[in-house]
């Protein structure tokens, strides 16, 4: 890989993991727009090991209580402390996983045509604003149900298809379900430890099973630039969201739909 392709895609991927306008989309679309070569699985891994420590390392206080209090409620068997936020982020999981497990195909070939990410990427848009507009949500992710749980978990899934934005839609249905917006940002951040971490792991066990060469260069400099970024915008997003809301994301989510659609009708 050039060095160029490195910077740009592991910068992108660590921008775009967290903000609400689709990290998948936009690295399809670079690589096509630019006429590089696929940068390969091994690269996909690494700036995805990137985005993990930057998230793990950001919420690491967080992460450390969620865990010690999940353990004490498993001992407990009720909810203990933080226990609940830990169950809520593991059982939002499953959805994702199961489609991932039953969609794996799909999403990886039909699903990444330009008209789907451009067609995905309006429709998310306009729900986002939708969402944000209408919301006037002040629970924090500490007071999140079973229901709140299913419903975001299945918005999870459904970001499968390039273009939606993970971030983005479980964003929303957090807004929806009365979630002021810092609170649907945050659970939305830590419900993406363990859909990366089996992302990842999938990705890796593909990779091991191969024989391709591996690019350390390109495996090291884009992890590390992915995990600088993806800390960086993980700190400013948090800061700006009350007072910037999702209305310049959603802007930018109808200018590059409609510019897709213009460059493949």
């Amino acid at each position: 890989m050039e060095l160029i392709q490195i910077i740009a895609l592991a910068i992108l991927q660590g921008l775009t993991e967290f903000l609400p306008i689709s990290s998948s989309a936009h690295l399809i679309l670079l690589p096509q727009l630019e006429g590089w070569a696929d940068q390969g699985l091994a690269f996909d891994v690494a700036v995805h090991v990137g985005t993990l420590a930057a998230v793990v390392w950001y919420f690491r206080r967080e992460l450390v209580l969620m865990t010690r209090d999940w353990g004490r409620s498993l001992a407990a068997r009720q909810m203990v402390g933080e226990s609940r936020l830990a169950w809520a982020v593991l059982f939002g999981t499953i959805p994702v996983g199961l489609a991932g497990l039953l969609f794996k195909d799909a999403v990886e070939t039909v699903l990444r045509a330009p008209l789907v990410i451009a067609g995905a990427t309006l429709v998310f848009a306009l729900l986002l604003w939708w969402a944000d507009a209408r919301g006037r949500g002040a629970r924090s992710e500490h007071t999140i149900g079973w229901k709140d749980v299913l419903i975001i978990g299945v918005a999870q899934a459904v970001a499968l298809i390039p273009g939606t934005s993970r971030s983005g839609i479980t964003m929303t249905a957090g807004l929806m379900l009365g979630l002021s917006r810092s609170a649907a940002a945050r659970f939305s951040f830590l419900l993406s430890i363990p859909v990366i971490v089996l992302a990842g792991g999938l990705n890796a066990l593909e990779l091991v099973q191969g024989e391709a060469a591996v690019d350390w260069r390109a495996l090291i400099l884009g992890s590390l630039l992915s995990a600088v970024a993806a800390y960086l915008c993980i700190h400013f997003f948090l800061k700006l969201l009350e007072r910037i809301g999702m209305l310049p994301f959603v802007i930018y989510r109808l200018l590059l739909g409609i510019g897709l659609l213009y460059l493949y009708l």
